[in-house]
């Protein structure tokens, strides 16, 4: 098959399998309903994560057969982000505790990394360092925290897909500029099967995504960030960048809540860009303003390290700090006062 057919394909499978669950989920009153901790005030279908999970998994096969995905990314995808999204699934249909959600994701963290070898060297100013058995300990919080993250940053419409959609395409040009193709075709797939849901998803949602849709997101975006290491080391680096938006707010408002002594598990909605969305009284306009600052000043950066201009964890800790200041500005964290 032709891989831009399968790209079609998967587009319009998601956009089809989404549209069945919205119907599903009104007939049988699955509706995620308005409480205080809500970003949004109209009850709304929810679960339409899964059609992004559906749609890429079934074409992940027709990747590989196609000589474009690696037997070892392949593997450390399908496992792992199956597993993440069975857990959500279950979690969206009724309750898991914590401690079992989180063991779940370290062994879906351990799966990937175990077929991927490990985390690949890293290199910091000009000098590349083996991080061994420490290393990959780091990478499995890493995975894990980023399908979390992935989760609490799913709280307005459109965000969290238009993010996905930004760093894959991002990651795939900067792949392109630097002549290396490791992740570029899965890359492309995954985005195509989030652009299906976006579609009923972008403000004003009509479905959301769901916890089986988030966590998978988060965990696959995760693993090919890793991965892109195994070709260039600057490729890594790039997609640390370009998640950058995402790492930083769900990350100083977890700090700040772990400060003030909250259960960091709980419900809520501090972050940056919900505080955003209620100063502007709208998810639109803060979906839309994340992208620009993706664009103008993320995917900038993103590219000068990927090509070797910027050494990577200069220009990843450049890329954060006015992102912080931001992440400050709209009080993320804070005890959930209006702004």
């Amino acid at each position: 098959m032709n891989v831009w057919w399968l790209l079609a394909a998967v587009f319009i499978v998601s956009w089809g399998l989404t549209f069945v669950l919205r119907r599903y989920a009104l007939a049988k009153s699955l509706m995620d309903i308005p409480n205080e901790r809500s970003s949004h005030a109209v009850p709304t279908p929810r679960g339409g994560g899964v059609a992004i999970v559906v749609s890429f998994i079934l074409a992940l096969p027709a990747l590989y057969s196609s000589g474009l995905l690696e037997l070892n990314i392949f593997c450390a995808l399908l496992g792992s982000g199956l597993l993440v999204a069975l857990i959500g699934f279950a979690d969206d249909h009724g309750h898991i505790a914590a401690r079992w959600r989180l063991l779940g994701h370290f062994v879906a963290a351990i799966w990937a990394l175990y077929w991927m070898g490990g985390i690949a060297p890293v290199s910091m100013f000009g000098v590349e360092v083996q991080l061994g058995w420490a290393g990959s300990v780091l990478a499995a919080i890493y995975l894990v925290w980023m399908l979390n993250l992935y989760n609490f940053m799913d709280g307005i419409d459109g965000i969290a897909s238009a993010q996905a959609i930004f760093v894959c395409l991002g990651g795939c040009l900067i792949s392109l500029m630097a002549g290396n193709q490791s992740v570029l075709w899965v890359s492309l797939l995954l985005s195509s099967a989030v652009a299906g849901f976006l579609l009923w998803n972008f403000p004003p949602a009509r479905i959301f995504m769901g916890d089986a849709g988030s966590g998978f997101l988060g965990i696959v975006l995760g693993i090919l960030s890793l991965y892109a290491a195994w070709g260039n080391s600057a490729l890594m680096w790039s997609w640390l960048i370009l998640l950058a938006v995402f790492t930083v707010d769900s990350t100083v408002t977890l700090l700040r809540r772990l400060v003030r002594g909250e259960k960091i598990y709980q419900a809520h909605r501090s972050h940056a860009y919900q505080y955003a969305a209620r100063h502007f009284a709208s998810h639109k306009v803060v979906t839309l303003g994340v992208i620009c600052i993706n664009v103008c000043w993320v995917f900038p950066m993103a590219v000068l390290v990927g090509n070797g201009y910027l050494d990577g964890l200069t220009g990843l800790i450049t890329t954060c700090l006015p992102l912080v200041f931001l992440a400050f500005r709209f009080t993320a964290g804070k005890a959930e006062l209006q702004i």
